[in-house]
């Protein structure tokens, strides 16, 4: 695996987003295109001191790849929010 923070590009955060926080337990990162699933997933566990549920991804129309990352019951997705200034 790479360098987690190098798998990690950035956070979105939008009003779909921010509601995906809120609801799901969901954060959404745009990754880097050749990040799998697993890689997305253990960058997340060490970035941010979570456990990672299951990790959805999607290639937008502008060549991004964008991770929905649905973290475990135990953990809030509203705290990694704070963490990272989108809340």
């Amino acid at each position: 695996m790479k360098d987690p923070a190098s798998i990690i590009k950035r956070s979105l955060a939008t009003e779909k987003t921010l509601s995906l926080i809120e609801k799901n337990n969901t954060l959404v990162f745009v990754v880097d295109l050749k990040a799998t699933k697993g890689d997305i997933k253990e960058a997340v566990e060490k970035l941010f001191g979570v456990k990672v549920e299951k990790v959805n991804v999607l290639i937008t129309m502008k060549g991004e790849k964008k991770a929905y990352v649905k973290l475990k019951p135990e953990y809030k997705a509203s705290e990694v929010a704070t963490r990272l200034g989108l809340i």
